[in-house]
């Protein structure tokens, strides 16, 4: 274990972090906010002590597999606890527990939050919530390889654990260069639905970071009725569109952009993925549209939240509490299935699922056929022995994970769906779930051991379960 370039890279994403605090420091000065001294504050101390980790680079920067994984799992508990320190000294969010919450909510994207009054923050804070979505939405460590210097070490490692999905590759020959156009992709299309968003008559704060949440498939909301808020059909167009964008393999946007739509839309796992929400969106339409004056107005509110947590964004425009259970139950598996491998979303991922399906049918052919040999294809090539048994690791790990988080929750004797839900959407990094943490709900009433829980599986469900297990593992930190 090569602990110096651990160290140093550390360092590095802490001086970053505390570069992107002035950002929202800046936001507070506009609104002459007192709350914008602290965040500029706490982002020099985060620059000035990530400096001295990173000043000296170690003589060998080489990065393999286990250094990979403990650096991204590391990088992203530290920037959570750091990251959680402006709610905490501003006072705005008292439980330092509850802060941290928050800040791990917000950097893996999931939206479940513990304020029971969101409006009554700061526009600083406001802001810093939503931001953490847009960084922690592609990755803040592929954010890191696209802006500093190219190292010797084999960045590829980072790229495969911080990138959710079974199978990651790169655009081009460079790391470096795809992490630049995974981002160049990322900005653009949040610019864009930024502009559409003013279009509709949103005020430019509120387009900003409701872009931020829809990129990042966060949905933090800076109302307390969410979406709902803004009362707009376009609106809720708007986001619905590119909640769904953003929950495609930005590798099928980036063969759009550059001419080769065909490869785009002859992939199994696109198709799928729109063929689930198609699905989906008409059978809860049918199911609810005796709730709401016609069929169109059941649509509107059916797709928004079909799309929403498909893509684990968590953006709310109905109380789907309130839905029959049979629409509950289809959210309830959309939760798990998650969006595209590659994408923004959390969840299994679509891609998974499609291969498990293949798996078990090849399985059963076996049985009728026992010297049958059939292989597993997906987007058109073999899917490897080593990739499945990676898969079926991940799936066993997955239930261990969920099953422990679910003993410890129930600790607390709340009804059984809020804390099923409550571990479902924060290890599928969804948001809201249902009953006490439900959409028109928050977290804020669970024990503190409960949160730490959740926090833990909300870092475990980004990051995939491995690296987070990996640091605790004694072999790994073996020479």
């Amino acid at each position: 274990m090569n602990k110096k370039v651990i160290i140093y890279t550390l360092g590095k994403m802490i001086k970053v972090e505390g570069i992107l605090m002035l950002l929202p420091a800046l936001t507070g000065f506009l609104y002459q906010e007192k709350e914008a001294y602290v965040y500029m504050i706490i982002g020099f101390l985060l620059g000035l002590i990530g400096h001295f980790m990173s000043r000296k680079k170690p003589k060998k920067t080489k990065i393999f597999a286990k250094e990979g994984f403990v650096i991204v799992a590391l990088c992203w508990i530290l920037l959570s606890v750091l990251g959680a320190l402006p709610f905490y000294f501003t006072g705005e969010i008292p439980s330092y527990i509850d802060a941290v919450f928050e800040t791990v909510s917000g950097f893996t994207t999931t939206g479940s939050s513990i304020l029971t009054d969101v409006e009554a923050l700061s526009y600083a804070s406001l802001f810093w919530r939503s931001f953490a979505h847009w960084i922690g939405g592609m990755g803040i460590l592929v954010f890191v390889v696209a802006i500093l210097p190219e190292s010797q070490g084999t960045t590829l490692h980072i790229l495969q654990a911080e990138m959710p999905g079974p199978i990651v590759g790169k655009l081009v020959s460079k790391i470096k260069v795809t992490a630049r156009i995974l981002y160049y992709i990322y900005a653009a299309m949040t610019v864009i639905e930024i502009i559409l968003l003013l279009a509709g008559g949103m005020p430019l704060f509120d387009s900003i970071v409701n872009s931020f949440g829809t990129a990042g498939t966060g949905g933090f909301a800076i109302k307390n009725a969410s979406i709902a808020y803004y009362n707009s059909a376009y609106v809720d167009g708007v986001i619905t569109v590119f909640m769904i964008l953003f929950g495609i393999n930005f590798n099928m946007i980036y063969f759009v952009i550059i001419g080769k739509a065909m490869v785009a839309f002859k992939s199994e796992e696109v198709r799928w993925y729109l063929l689930i929400i198609s699905t989906a969106t008409i059978a809860i339409t049918l199911n609810i549209m005796n709730l709401y004056p016609s069929i169109f107005t059941a649509f509107r509110y059916a797709i928004f939240q079909v799309a929403s947590i498909i893509t684990t964004t968590g953006y709310v425009t109905a109380d789907y509490g309130q839905w029959p259970l049979f629409s509950q139950i289809i959210i309830l598996f959309l939760m798990f299935i998650g969006a595209c491998a590659g994408s923004t979303g959390g969840g299994i991922k679509v891609s998974r699922i499609m291969i498990y399906v293949k798996n078990a049918l090849k399985e059963l052919n076996r049985l009728v056929h026992p010297h049958s040999v059939v292989s597993i294809k997906f987007e058109g090539q073999h899917v490897s022995k080593q990739t499945i048994n990676n898969m079926q690791t991940y799936l066993v790990l997955y239930l261990v994970v969920f099953c422990s988080s679910l003993l410890i929750i129930s600790l607390q004797n709340i009804d059984f769906a809020s804390a099923f839900s409550a571990v479902a959407t924060c290890l599928n990094n969804v948001g809201p779930g249902f009953n006490l943490v439900g959409p028109v709900s928050n977290f804020s009433s669970l024990s503190y051991l409960s949160k730490i829980v959740l926090c833990f599986d909300m870092l475990a469900g980004r990051l995939e379960i491995f690296p987070i297990l990996l640091v605790f593992s004694k072999n790994v930190w073996r020479k």
